[in-house]
């Protein structure tokens, strides 16, 4: 129950933040309001980057960061564009392909495999990416394409952090991820440039402040139970999302949109859940194997 507490929070935090971006909208462009959430990002985390800079780190460490930098600011570019273009719900339901890019991208990379379960469970989301989107039976708009480039550029970013954190510690990894992206942010943001309001400057420092807190109350969830716990609770985001574009924006609630973020939660879970059976399957014979 602690674990499904935690997760509820995370998925309202991560529905707000969604929320504040898509009121204020088209006041300016993409990259200047990701440049804009990532700089207060850079003010909350100053002074660990303060410490973590003066300790150095190896060549190979800072072309991981850079490589994660580019890969998450494509990502948050067209997300925030993304936002601006669609409906909520339609954002957060594309957005839970990121995993199974992380899974696909593990296996062709990392050499994690990629067994028949695993294809299943891609092919299954893939499937509800389709219930989406209905590619034929309705116009696609650029913000779903968008949103379908963000889902592979955040999971091409976690790849980089995942290799990341055998050098150092999660901690590290994500205050130098806030660094970078503002960095590579800054000159695509200053190309862009529109004068901009203090509300809407403090609306992105919302942004951050929720945006962190969300990823607090995740970790505190897989730290009361397992991922195969908590991963089926994801789906009240798309809940909370259908609800606030409606009740906010006026946006119609599209049963196909939950029925597609049902299927790829779904299969997603699925995936976690067995692979969560197998790990525990294997355990104990490798530590009688040490006994």
């Amino acid at each position: 129950m602690v674990a499904l507490a935690w997760m509820f929070g995370t998925t309202l935090c991560f529905t707000l933040v969604n929320v504040i971006v898509h009121h204020v909208g088209n006041t300016m462009p993409p990259a200047q309001s990701a440049f804009i959430r990532f700089l207060w990002g850079v003010v909350f985390f100053a002074p660990a980057l303060w410490r973590l800079l003066r300790l150095g780190f190896t060549p190979q460490v800072w072309a991981l960061f850079g490589l994660r930098g580019v890969f998450h600011s494509c990502a948050v570019i067209l997300w925030f564009y993304a936002m601006t273009r669609i409906p909520i719900a339609d954002v957060t339901a594309i957005g839970y392909l990121n995993p199974i890019v992380v899974t696909v991208g593990g296996a062709l990379l990392f050499g994690e495999g990629l067994a028949w379960r695993r294809i299943v469970a891609v092919g299954l989301a893939l499937v509800g990416a389709l219930i989406i989107l209905r590619p034929g039976l309705r116009e696609i708009d650029p913000g779903h394409l968008a949103q379908l480039g963000a889902a592979i550029f955040f999971g091409a970013a976690y790849l980089a952090a995942k290799r990341l954190t055998s050098f150092v510690t999660a901690t590290t990894v994500v205050a130098m991820m806030t660094l970078v992206v503002t960095i590579v942010l800054a000159p695509v943001a200053l190309w862009v440039w529109v004068p901009v309001g203090v509300v809407d400057v403090a609306w992105m420092g919302a942004v951050a402040v929720v945006a962190t807190t969300g990823h607090y109350a995740m970790t505190r969830a897989f730290e009361a139970a397992p991922v195969t716990v908590s991963q089926p609770a994801v789906f009240l985001q798309l809940i909370w999302a259908s609800l606030a574009g409606w009740l906010l924006f006026a946006e119609p609630v599209d049963p196909y949109v939950i029925v597609g973020g049902a299927v790829i939660i779904g299969a997603i879970s699925y995936m976690t859940w067995r692979e969560a059976q197998l790990k525990r399957r294997v355990t104990p014979v490798a530590n009688q194997t040490k006994l």
